[in-house]
């Protein structure tokens, strides 16, 4: 879906929400039991896709974290 989204006419957004923060929410990544992320990884620096690192670029990921709360 994101090459052919990116790969057409005009400008386009291609994005991959990169789950690495496995405090706040599960993670996961190239050797993770589940949802592997090594194509799609290897393919945005090939098709200049954005990487969101949740880790690094998100401060607050559930809502519950704005009141300071750990959990629900």
């Amino acid at each position: 879906m994101l090459q052919w989204t990116t790969q057409a006419g005009g400008r386009r957004l291609g994005a991959i929400v990169h789950h690495t923060d496995e405090a706040r929410e599960y993670a996961y990544d190239r050797q993770s039991k589940v949802g592997h992320l090594s194509q799609a990884l290897e393919a945005s620096t090939i098709d200049r896709w954005t990487v969101i690192d949740i880790k690094r670029d998100w401060k607050i990921v559930l809502p519950f974290e704005r009141t300071g709360e750990t959990s629900r």
